[in-house]
């Protein structure tokens, strides 16, 4: 088995070297066009897709913050002990840019089906409660 691999390398040496053939190593500059090609396809399909999902993200919490919000503001109006009616403090978003505040019709109600939290980033506004 050594002895025709052997042959068989000893062979194809003779013969680079009867035709000029240097060794091939490495990667042909169409190969190389080629791989680049792909990869630009790839991040021109990716890149939108990504940015679609960020802005998505962004809509679905400032969603959460605003019904987040509400629920802080009924749960404290709600609550018979409390000596603190229910602010924009209640219904705080946290430290993700997105600022909240009660709603408020005609001054404050001490209705729990009239509450109504905006929650708000970047000039979007949404709201959410059962008053809204």
């Amino acid at each position: 088995m050594r002895a025709t691999i052997k042959n068989y390398m000893d062979a194809m040496q003779r013969r680079r070297e009867e035709l000029g053939e240097e060794d091939d190593k490495g990667f042909s500059l169409i190969e190389l066009i080629i791989v680049v090609v792909i990869l630009g396809i790839l991040v021109a399909i990716a890149v939108p897709i990504f940015i679609n999902i960020q802005a998505t993200a962004e809509a679905n919490a400032l969603e959460a913050a605003a019904a987040n919000g509400a629920t802080a503001a009924a749960a404290a109006l709600a609550d018979p002990d409390a000596t603190v009616t229910p602010t924009a403090a209640a219904a705080s978003a946290g430290s993700n840019g997105i600022t909240t505040a009660l709603v408020t019709a005609g001054g404050l109600s001490t209705d729990v089906s009239n509450v109504c939290v905006s929650a708000t980033k970047d000039g979007t506004t949404v709201q959410s409660g059962p008053g809204c």
